[in-house]
């Protein structure tokens, strides 16, 4: 198939030719036909004349009214009258030098013309061919200086229009090429000049010989990027990394022109590392665990550590991006791919430069830095830290949060507790300040005083008060209330309420306050021991039912308890939840605060009473009668029956 289509675009090429050819020969044969009629006219004459009937003359096909069908269809080959034949080696160089001085004007050729003419709107391009070719000028908008006599790169769009005109495009001609010298710059790695016309999302459009290319933002510098407007207009140099022709995509580079100079400044530098060698550098990029600085083409990782000998929350509270900056070379990996650096270490340690006049004792005044629940840091002067314990904020026994006294950023004063140079630690405190609240404690807390305190914690045995700062005291569960049953103090007070309470023990040397709460009020057991004393009835409703009997309330703060069996009533059913009865107390007890009270030793003691009276009635009787022994008994035996529903 593709040698079929040569042979029909070259049959295409040599009709062309054939007709260039053809048209010059017309033109000069036009001249010679002339003559040659005249001559053959006057040659006719003279064979008339002579009458000679010797060799006839072919009659000739010219007309005077068709001289040019006459030269279409004359064959001078066959002319042999006083004409010589054309010469076969004359028209092949005649042929050979109209195709070496006149373009073949094959479709998607691009070729090279020269601007003969310009007009307002057209430019009249002569490209060597049978006719001049037109272009308009809106293709020339790039190029306002175009004038006669300047090359351009054509591509013959309509070898003829309607009129006969050649169309040719300029544009075109530049999109082909542009791809032409894109497509090799590419595969031999070559550097292009492109104009950077906008932003677009991701990076920016990048003019390369005409074609839009895409500048990825990761390939601008090696650097990141903050501001892309910085590179609107400007010319720059790129690297074509990527074409895809389907979709007629291009990707250059930037920064791949620039990797390859710092590969080779990197391996310099690297060869050059020693631990404690001193380089300036830029700062690259800030992170919140370091600073990445660029030591010309090798980038080196500044802990936040290693930034400053005073504690930090970001890098940027110490450098800035594009500062320039010395740093020490700490350390780095087997293949110096990794490089840490330090800032801090150009200057002395703090410590190093402390005062020798700050001794154990001394008042400081320092920030807080750091807080941990086990204290706080402060930074009494830059670079030199001193921990405050907790159990050094306050004189309290009860330890808190350090968070409860102190925050970052407060300034607090503190003394000098231990101070060791060699290993850089100091202890502070903050109660040393203030005197020690336990040094009269026998005078502000007798045994046996009412206070207020405040709930600051609870335990599972107990609840802490703070009577004032420094003084905490203990109440135990026990000692919360009178009548209430408790579990846990939560049951009974929140944390933050005032209590009242009494102090009940004194431990000085031990720091240890023993308090209550309930002793601040008379006992109520005091008076319910003779109000709900053994043998006493009360109404009360069942309240709750358990497997072994029910609960019963008389008051809030007695409740009583009733066993399964002293449930029962007189015709033999137990009393249910919710209803309403009479008990008797048959236990009191006021120290374990049990009560235990029945409802069936009420009916069963009417019932006792009952037979006591009907015994008494019936000796009555009997004395009164002096009934026999034997009738006694009868009289008592009926009775029994009758009780018992006989």
């Amino acid at each position: 198939m593709a040698d079929k289509a040569n042979k029909e675009v070259a049959a295409k090429a040599t009709e062309a030719k054939v007709e260039a050819v053809a048209t010059e020969v017309v033109a000069e044969t036009k001249e010679v036909a002339t003559e040659v009629t005249a001559e053959a006219v006057e040659a006719a004459a003279v064979v008339e004349e002579a009458a000679a009937p010797t060799k006839p003359v072919r009659e000739l096909s010219l007309k005077e009214s068709d001289p040019d069908k006459f030269l279409a269809d004359f064959n001078w080959h066959n002319y042999e009258e006083g004409i010589d034949p054309i010469d076969d080696g004359k028209l092949d160089e005649f042929e050979k030098l109209v195709k070496d001085n006149f373009v073949d004007t094959i479709d998607n050729e691009v070729v090279e013309g020269e601007v003969v003419f310009l007009s307002d709107r057209d430019a009249i391009i002569d490209i060597n061919a049978k006719s001049e070719g037109v272009i308009s000028l809106n293709e020339f908008r790039y190029n306002p200086d175009l004038k006669v006599g300047d090359k351009v790169e054509v591509l013959i769009d309509v070898r003829e229009d309607a009129t006969g005109q050649l169309i040719l495009s300029h544009r075109k001609a530049r999109t082909i090429m542009a791809w032409d010298r894109v497509n090799k710059a590419h595969d031999e790695a070559t550097i292009v000049n492109g104009f950077v016309k906008c932003r677009t999302k991701g990076g920016m459009i990048v003019d390369v010989f005409g074609i839009e290319a895409f500048l990825p933002g990761s390939q601008i510098d090696v650097k990141p990027i903050r501001d892309y407007d910085v590179y609107v207009g400007k010319t720059m140099e790129f690297k074509v990394v990527k074409i895809n022709h389907e979709f007629k995509n291009v990707v250059v580079s930037h920064k791949a022109l620039i990797e390859a100079d710092i590969e080779e400044q990197k391996k310099e530098i690297i060869g050059q590392l020693e631990k404690g060698q001193v380089l300036e550098g830029v700062v690259k990029n800030i992170t919140s665990y370091g600073v990445f600085v660029d030591l010309g083409g090798v980038d080196g990782l500044v802990h936040i550590t290693d930034l400053s000998w005073s504690r930090i929350n970001h890098p940027n509270e110490i450098v800035e991006l594009d500062q320039k900056l010395n740093v020490v070379i700490l350390d780095f990996d087997e293949d110096k791919t990794r490089i840490q650096l330090g800032l801090k270490q150009l200057s002395a340690h703090p410590w190093e430069a402390l005062g020798d006049e700050l001794k154990i004792g001394d008042k400081v005044e320092g920030k807080v830095v750091v807080i941990a629940d086990y204290g706080a840091f402060i930074e009494v002067t830059e670079g030199v830290e001193g921990l405050i314990h907790v159990s050094e904020m306050s004189w309290s026994t009860h330890l808190r949060s350090a968070q409860d006294f102190v925050n970052v950023g407060d300034k607090v004063n503190a003394q000098i507790l231990t101070l060791d140079r060699e290993e850089r630690k100091m202890s502070l405190g903050i109660k040393q300040l203030t005197p020690d609240p336990w040094t009269d404690i026998t005078t502000k807390y007798p045994v046996g005083s009412l206070h207020k305190g405040i709930v600051r914690n609870f335990t599972n045995f107990g609840v802490f008060v703070e009577l004032e700062e420094g003084i905490d005291g203990l109440i135990y569960i026990s000692d919360l209330s009178w009548t209430k049953k408790i579990k846990h103090p939560s049951e009974f007070t929140n944390v933050g309420d005032t209590l009242e309470v009494k102090v009940l023990e004194l431990d000085v040397e031990g720091r240890k306050l023993s308090l209550g709460h309930k002793q601040t009020e008379e006992n109520p057991w005091d008076k319910y021991e003779a109000e709900f004393a053994v043998g006493t009835t009360h109404t009360a409703t069942i309240d709750e039912v358990v497997d072994k009997g029910a609960v019963i309330n008389f008051n809030e703060d007695i409740s009583a308890f009733v066993p399964k069996r002293h449930l029962e009533k007189e015709d033999g059913t137990d009393v249910k939840k919710g209803e309403e009865a009479e008990f008797q107390i048959i236990e009191f007890n006021k120290e374990f605060k049990k009560v235990v009270a029945s409802h069936m030793s009420i009916h069963k003691e009417e019932e006792a009473k009952i037979v006591k009276q009907a015994a008494v009635k019936a000796k009555q009787q009997a004395d009164e009668s002096k009934p026999t022994l034997g009738d006694a008994n009868s009289a008592l035996q009926a009775l029994k029956d009758k009780m018992d529903g006989k």
